[in-house]
């Protein structure tokens, strides 16, 4: 996914998904180690806060993919599972 990302995208944010008990920097390092150029990718750990800049950045004509959860409206941190939804999330941004 890393891959295709960089190569097809004029701009990548990395963000947690579901890191549950798991380190979620480690987890980012591992993900980061998939892009030739990790030093392009900007990394937003809070997963609302990544949805909302890439929202807030773009310009007419962009296109924001949002990967990952799919229809999953939760995110489990810890042993503790959250709602959230992206969906909830960009829908909410799109319309401010």
């Amino acid at each position: 996914m890393a891959g295709i990302a960089e190569k097809l995208s004029d701009h990548v944010i990395a963000t947690d998904d579901n890191p549950r008990t798991e380190d979620h920097t480690q987890i980012m390092a591992d993900i980061l180690k998939g892009f030739i150029n990790p030093q392009a990718v900007q990394v937003i750990h809070q997963r609302e806060e990544a949805i909302a800049t890439a929202i807030k950045s773009a310009v007419e004509n962009d296109v924001i993919l949002i990967a990952g959860k799919g229809h999953e409206d939760y995110q489990i941190i810890g042993k503790t599972k959250h709602h959230f939804s992206d969906q909830e999330v960009a829908r909410h941004y799109l319309s401010h």
